[in-house]
């Protein structure tokens, strides 16, 4: 169940479509076959390698984590969800896999798998569940994605024909407007429009495997059916929160019922197995005295969509004051800021949230935006510095830090860094900058 945050400039990274795109075109360079399914047995299309899962996953999957705020800074929560996935592991058809499960910082209902066994789970949906049962049912349905091989499937198929220009290709082409369309950006609450969804019959296979794996791991299988009713609960009321959850894992009421009839049919000396709800409300008893906390920046994230941003600060505010230590908090609070062009608070925030989790890349990158506008042009560098040397190979850094030394009239050292900028990104308005200023400095002959 994948979710990631808008814009690679807000995020600072690929997110999870990019990198679909951009691996199914590698793929058409690459030699075609065939290649067994571990879970049906049957040969398949397939291009990509188990190594080339697992290194797309190490390469990319902690973009996607800092774009989620990062893992939980309540490791007792952390080390409880990671022991319930590995007494999954065994009952997988892939059980070699390096999986790591996790708890991310995101505020919004949803779960997702990167193809070489990270699995993360949003705070926003363990606050939906009900016990460890429903945990485990989650998690193994994510483990039917990369068990069944999905992505990689999708990968192979090439069903995404064309790789997004990078972010900062939607901004202007100045100095003072190149931030133009990023306030809208920043106020997003995720990326899951541009993800590519998995098919019904992705999700049937899951919920399959899922209900499989949480079996034979030893709990009752009225965990899963409790975690398909919460899911099409949910549905029904399309809350904010959790539109892109259905966006990217179709939820229907035939999948609901196709549940309950396997659950009838093929476990039923299952039902006496446990749901251990004390022990999962037990472990997560930190994160369920932050519910206010919690919705009230999904409520802040809504009103960011609409470009309500007033109402946005208000509610980050009342999340502030539930949870003042909260990273996710106090960056949400710092791109509100920066949405009414209030630079200085922006930074503000976004150095306390380093404060807070020093660790994670996403408030270095924010806070050096917010500096790069009020021209505190060392600052900025510094922060983007940071956040490259946390969140190494993103491109659009390039750009960041020739503007940073332009702002500081150091002409060679923004030369170098546009021309570096220009060897990877050639199109949008960014690259136009780089260019113009590369011509006007003459280095470059126009």
């Amino acid at each position: 169940m994948s979710l990631t945050t808008r814009g690679i400039i807000a995020t600072g990274g690929w997110n999870r479509r990019e990198f679909l795109q951009f691996s199914a075109l590698a793929a058409l360079g690459w030699m075609t076959g065939c290649a067994t399914n571990p879970v049906t047995g049957k040969s398949q299309f397939m291009l990509m390698s188990e190594e080339d899962e697992i290194a797309i996953d190490r390469q990319h999957a902690p973009k996607q984590i800092s774009a989620d705020y990062g893992i939980s800074q309540d490791r007792r929560l952390d080390d409880y969800i990671a022991r319930t996935g590995k007494r999954l592991v065994p009952a997988t058809h892939r059980p070699q896999m390096p999986y790591r499960f996790m708890v991310v910082n995101a505020t919004y209902v949803n779960a997702y798998a990167f193809p070489g066994g990270s699995i993360a789970v949003t705070r926003g949906i363990l606050l939906k569940l009900d016990n460890e049962a429903e945990l485990a049912s989650l998690l193994g349905h994510e483990l039917g994605h990369v068990n069944a091989r999905h992505t990689a499937q999708q990968m192979s198929k090439a069903t995404l024909t064309q790789a997004l220009v990078g972010g900062a290709s939607a901004l202007a082409g100045t100095q003072n407007q190149v931030f133009g369309d990023l306030a809208g950006q920043l106020g997003a609450i995720g990326a899951g429009a541009l993800l590519a969804a998995y098919s019904r019959d992705n999700e049937r296979e899951a919920d399959d495997l899922g209900l499989r794996y949480m079996a034979a791991a030893g709990y009752n299988p009225e965990g899963f059916e409790g975690l398909m009713d919460m899911l099409r609960s949910l549905n029904r009321h399309r809350a904010n929160a959790v539109e892109l959850l259905f966006a990217t894992h179709p939820m229907s009421e035939e999948r609901y019922q196709t549940a309950i009839q396997a659950i009838g049919t093929h476990y039923p000396d299952h039902q006496g197995q446990p749901l251990h709800r004390e022990r999962y409300r037990d472990h997560t008893a930190g994160l369920r005295r932050m519910a206010g906390a919690i919705e009230a920046m999904q409520n802040g994230e809504n009103e960011m969509a609409r470009q309500r941003f007033g109402a946005a600060e208000q509610q980050f505010q009342q999340a502030l004051q539930k949870a003042p230590r909260d990273y996710t908090a106090h960056l949400l609070m710092a791109k509100c800021q920066y949405a009414q062009k209030r630079f200085a608070r922006a930074a503000e925030y976004a150095r306390e949230a380093q404060q807070i989790y020093p660790q994670e890349a996403q408030a270095h990158l924010i806070a050096g935006l917010a500096q790069l506008q009020n021209h505190n042009y060392a600052a900025a560098d510094a922060n983007f510095e940071d956040f490259d040397r946390m969140l190494p190979g993103n491109p659009d850094l390039l750009f960041l830090r020739g503007l940073a030394q332009e702002g500081m009239q150091r002409r060679e050292e923004a030369a170098r860094y546009y021309m570096a900028y220009l060897r990877v990104v050639r199109q949008g308005a960014p690259a136009q900058h780089a260019y113009q200023r590369l011509v006007d400095w003459g280095y470059v002959r126009p």
